[in-house]
């Protein structure tokens, strides 16, 4: 199935300016739209997640996925992930964790806690092409909520 990955955003975080620019090459190569961030509290800032605050407000862009390092200073891509999952607004969106440590029990963690996938690094083009069917997934999710306030709009109307 052909996917047009042009209206897709994703949201890349790490603390690495090469594993950062590695995983920017390999999903604009790949033609998803790319915004990174080197730390958790820039990606909670850019999703517009208040984090003292304890409340939330969606980022005028749109974030169809969520690719981020498990391990950074001060908030782990864990944390991250915790954070995305609690919110009313964007717990819907998927999250892809990333580490160069092969440590079942944290991959493990990761995967109940809510994350779509667990790549070790390096990340390659072949993992680049697994995101494809959590966005195709999301995209339709949206759509159908769409449809459904579109007929309940439609409903209030004729009554």
């Amino acid at each position: 199935m052909a996917v047009d990955t042009d209206h897709f955003h994703v949201l890349a975080v790490d603390d690495s300016i090469i594993d950062r620019k590695l995983i920017e090459m390999l999903l604009k190569t790949s033609s998803y739209q790319v915004t990174t961030v080197d730390s958790v509290f820039k990606a909670l800032e850019f999703l517009g997640l208040q984090y003292n605050e304890g409340r939330d407000r969606y980022q005028d862009m749109e974030v169809n996925l969520i690719i981020t390092d498990y391990c950074m200073p001060g908030m782990t891509g864990y944390d991250l992930l915790r954070k995305i999952k609690e919110s009313e607004n964007l717990k819907d969106i998927p999250v892809v964790i990333m580490s160069s440590e092969n440590i079942p029990s944290r991959i493990n963690r990761c995967l109940e806690e809510g994350a779509e996938e667990f790549f070790l690094k390096p990340v390659q083009a072949s993992d680049v092409d697994k995101l494809k069917i959590h966005l195709v997934k999301t995209k339709s999710k949206d759509q159908r909520s769409s449809e459904a306030n579109d007929k309940m709009t439609t409903t209030k109307e004729n009554d």
